[in-house]
């Protein structure tokens, strides 16, 4: 890899970063918030869904209008976005506009992950698996130290330094990425081809209204259920709608010219389905540990932020020191093998939480954590890997963009799996509950990698 290679992953990476990070640093923060604003648990959790829903929006639409803009111009003008939210922010007068400019961040920071992957794809040809460990180190990495960066930030500062620690990124990226992304070259069909009618219909306007609209009021219903702990009338309307609006979205977007998501493509091509489908999984186990961990440290056993964060730093430290092994490894292996252990480690994670009580000491959840950040080491590789493997490169924007979408689908499930367990009160007995749901996910996991092993291994008995 060429000195210029190497730059164009730092300037993408610092960028692309700033979303997991993002929406990472925020889990020991929820006490802090809750305490600040006066709200409970369910409400609070309305600063982690209001990112991921906006993420899971905004990524596959900025992928497609990258199409139109370029990626260069994408991926410049989200910077400017996160810079904008990262400063207001912490100005916030109330909680609702904090989650106002929740959104926005994740918006601006979507923008670089849509097409960040892309470039990557694009303009380093060599060696794209070791490419993809060094943007797994600062996606799954940022994700991982989050939490640790998060807890030392609130300990010295307060929760309002988690905004502004983004600036020297956003600078640092927009420097490097000005110099070093290729210019896009010149597209088929500008902006200014497209009337307004073809632009909603391009960017199925239809479809993210049915689709945010459907996933919100699904959520609000469930999540009010919970909180009450009874069943009204308004709630279950809130559900029926909320199905309701997401079975019209997936008839939309079946017929739909320019779908918001492709579901006909998962059809065409059945194995890029498999990898999202096993992307959403991943994320759901990742994310559940991610949140419900530090929240049950502090609320369940007294830890400070700080405290919490060095112990979440086992994850984050062996995510990061595993992705570039698993860069080697794939490019020689596939990313089949890596993906089998981590769905291992995975389903080992789960079962020690099971195994954890109120007397159990604090430290020991370090062992969870690290085979969970080995494991995310190696599948923030591996399934990247399996994704370029399973989509064409004329597609590798849209099947970035999707991919992305899974992982969102993923953490929003993973959220609303820690309200349903824990509540607003947090226990180890809900702990343990959730460790036994985590068991069943990843074995679902082992199962599916070991289908494509096994489907692997009769392709090749198959060759001449």
């Amino acid at each position: 890899m060429n000195a210029r290679s190497r730059w164009l992953l730092i300037s993408v990476g610092l960028g692309v970063l700033l979303n997991p990070l993002n929406s990472s640093m925020i889990s020991v923060a929820i006490a802090r918030l809750q305490d600040v604003y006066k709200l409970n648990y369910t409400n609070v959790s309305w600063v982690i869904f209001s990112f991921y829903i906006a993420s899971a929006v905004a990524q596959p639409v900025m992928g497609k209008a990258s199409d139109i803009f370029g990626r260069r111009t994408i991926f410049l003008a989200g910077l400017v976005v996160a810079f904008a939210a990262s400063l207001l922010a912490p100005l916030s007068p109330s909680f609702v506009w904090l989650i106002v400019f929740r959104i926005v961040q994740s918006v601006g920071t979507s923008m670089m992950v849509a097409v960040g992957m892309a470039i990557i794809r694009i303009h380093i040809t060599e060696k794209q698996a070791t490419a993809l460990s060094v943007m797994s180190i600062f996606l799954s990495g940022a994700a991982a130290i989050g939490p640790f960066i998060g807890g030392t930030l609130i300990h010295w500062w307060d929760w309002k330094a988690i905004f502004f620690v983004n600036i020297p990124f956003v600078v640092a990226s927009f420097v490097l990425a000005w110099r070093t992304i290729p210019k896009d070259k010149p597209p088929v069909t500008t902006a200014k081809d497209m009337s307004v009618h073809k632009w909603f219909v391009w960017i199925d306007l239809p479809g993210i209204l049915l689709f945010t609209v459907g996933l919100v009021s699904l959520l609000i219903g469930l999540l009010s259920a919970k909180s009450t702990g009874e069943i009204t009338f308004l709630q279950v309307i809130l559900g029926v709608v909320g199905l309701a609006f997401l079975t019209a979205f997936v008839r939309h977007e079946l017929k739909a010219a320019s779908p918001f998501i492709p579901l006909r493509t998962f059809a065409k091509y059945p194995e890029m389905m498999r990898v999202n489908v096993e992307y959403l999984l991943v994320n759901v186990l990742f994310y559940a540990l991610f949140f419900g961990l530090p929240s049950y440290l502090q609320m369940v056993r007294g830890v400070s932020e700080f405290h919490t964060g060095i112990l979440m730093l086992s994850l984050g430290l062996c995510s990061l020191v595993t992705a570039p092994f698993a860069g080697r490894w794939i490019d020689k292996s596939g990313p089949v093998p890596a993906l089998m252990v981590s769905a291992i480690l995975m389903t080992f994670g789960s079962v020690w939480l099971v195994t954890l009580d109120g007397n159990s000491p604090v430290s020991s959840v370090c062992i969870a954590l690290a085979a969970f950040g080995i494991s995310n080491g190696l599948n923030g590789v591996g399934l990247q890997a399996a994704l370029f493997k399973s989509s064409p490169k004329e597609i590798i924007g849209v099947a970035s963009g999707v991919f992305n979408t899974s992982r969102y689908l993923g953490t929003i499930l993973s959220s609303l799996l820690i309200s349903i367990v824990m509540g607003d009160k947090f226990s180890s007995g809900g702990l343990q509950v959730l460790g036994m749901i985590l068991t069943v996910i990843a074995l679902s996991l082992v199962f599916m990698s070991w289908r494509r092993q096994e489907s692997e291994k009769l392709q090749n008995s198959q060759l001449p």
